[in-house]
């Protein structure tokens, strides 16, 4: 059986390179070209922005944690969130860390126990769980500057002028990146 552990515990809260831009989610959209979601994120900073496209179910769980709608049962994010409280665990930030033949990764920084635990995850999954723990989002510096898909965008952004920012990108450019 193959074991997909990426767990790794720290014992200080060093966060790695140090390199983060911190982030928030713009929005969510629809590609036009691949009918696949996409999660915006933009630099709290500047007018930076990073689409990255992710499933549909997991563009579900963000979404509804965004528009902060209960469900009447606890959906796979919400377990993962009550496990973790469960066993006295916090999810301090999660960090898009990772861009490697056009598939994002993503880091999950937890402290249980007094130490610090990382988890590999898929960044839908690491956002979606960030918007449940209400703990910042970040990428890596180098993962925005490898990214064809980051651009710089208004502050005042409006759907018609993300849907015009996306309409430039190359038909190769759009849905290149997996989940």
């Amino acid at each position: 059986m193959k074991s997909n552990d990426q767990t790794e515990v720290h014992k200080t809260a060093d966060s790695g390179s140090g390199a983060e831009v911190e982030m928030q989610i713009r929005g969510l959209m629809m590609d036009p070209v691949t009918n696949m979601p996409i999660v915006v994120l933009k630099d709290i900073a500047s007018d930076l922005i990073l689409p990255i496209w992710v499933g549909i179910f997991e563009a579900n769980a963000i979404a509804l944690e965004l528009e902060k709608t209960a469900t009447p049962r606890p959906m796979t994010h919400d377990l993962l969130q009550n496990l973790a409280r469960g066993l006295n665990a916090q999810v301090n930030k999660v960090v898009v860390s990772e861009l490697r033949d056009d598939t994002f990764y993503a880091v999950i920084w937890m402290d249980h126990a007094g130490e610090t635990v990382t988890l590999d995850a898929r960044p839908s999954d690491a956002i979606a769980l960030a918007l449940r723990w209400d703990c910042p989002i970040y990428v890596n510096r180098d993962v925005l500057e490898n990214s064809k898909q980051a651009a710089s965008g208004s502050q005042t952004l409006d759907a018609d002028e993300m849907r015009r920012w996306l309409e430039n990108l190359n038909d190769d450019d759009m849905g290149r990146y997996k989940m």
